[in-house]
């Protein structure tokens, strides 16, 4: 069958038909590709420069663009909120993954229960975990609390607190490291004992062998949680509505993340133009720290 459509086509070399072969064998993709992803970006691009409340278009140029900079009152908020989190949360994920996985590349007993342990938070996720959590951080009755009860500490009102939301937030996310975890457990153990051998026969000590040997073998996958790290911080979203309890992000703003705004814009305000606006924008300011953060690492990320 396709070798009469080829014939048709003119198609008669054997590396032309090589070729159409494998374009036939990927058509599937491709017609994926480009109705299910390219074709809704080229959409959302074209109207982020219109009024569209998904009845209708009208071109209003850079409007929504200067809209978003000069008139909307909430996007300075939603991006602050939103770089706030991931300043604080994409180091301590990083290095608490780092630290965790060196202790548990320890032979100790139990070692294969701790892990597990350690790993579970990880593969736990959805609406379910947000609600355990905002159980654990009631100021009343969460654990939380009461374990930092026990140890003299006044625990804060976590989820009520404008200044303590996003660290409630962090610590929800310092529970399920374990997936960074795992990925630097596995290049640990395959980090030859002999580079640390020799170390300690040069007199160096546990910190040095830690910053010498370690986190240089350790950082292509420490790059590669970094990137990952900056493109989920600037999507955080479920946590934001589901904490704030109605999508406002209350209490007084705090919860009030970037993409919270525009899923506000879009499906409650019906305002899908300026919706594909913002979305754009964070588009090029996670391209922008993704790029940099690839630049940068040539300084100090080692593949040898």
């Amino acid at each position: 069958m396709f070798g009469k459509l080829l014939d048709l086509l003119g198609v008669k070399t054997r590396k032309g038909r090589e070729n159409a072969y494998g374009y036939i064998f990927i058509l599937p993709w491709l017609i994926g590709f480009l109705g299910l992803t390219a074709g809704p970006m080229i959409f959302s691009l074209v109207t982020s420069f219109a009024d569209y409340n998904m009845l209708k278009i009208d071109f209003i140029g850079l409007g929504n663009y200067e809209r978003m900079f000069f008139k909307d009152q909430l996007f300075f908020k939603a991006l602050g909120n939103t770089l706030f989190y991931a300043v604080l949360n994409i180091p301590l994920v990083t290095a608490g993954g780092v630290i965790v996985a060196v202790i548990l590349n320890k032979s100790v007993f139990g070692l294969r229960t701790f892990r597990t342990i350690y790993y579970l938070p990880s593969i736990m996720v959805g609406v379910g975990t947000y609600f355990l959590w905002m159980l654990m951080l009631d100021p009343s009755t969460g654990i939380i609390n009461a374990a930092l009860d026990l140890i003299g500490i006044d625990g804060p009102a976590w989820l009520s607190d404008p200044n303590w939301t996003k660290p409630a937030i962090i610590v929800m996310h310092l529970w399920g490291l374990g997936g960074q975890m795992l990925l630097y457990l596995a290049r640990l153990q395959s980090i030859p004992q002999d580079y640390y051998e020799a170390a300690s026969l040069d007199g160096a000590s546990a910190w040095q062998k830690f910053r010498k040997i370690t986190v240089p073998l350790l950082s292509p996958i420490i790059f590669y949680n970094l990137t990952i790290g900056i493109i989920g911080a600037f999507q955080v979203f479920q946590e934001g509505y589901i904490f704030s309890g109605d999508g406002t992000g209350k209490p007084a703003g705090s919860l009030l993340f970037y993409n919270l705004h525009v899923w506000n814009q879009a499906f409650k305000n019906f305002d899908t133009g300026y919706a594909n606006a913002l979305c754009w924008f964070l588009f090029a300011v996670v391209m922008l720290l993704t790029v940099i953060n690839n630049r940068v690492s040539k300084k100090w990320v080692h593949y040898d």
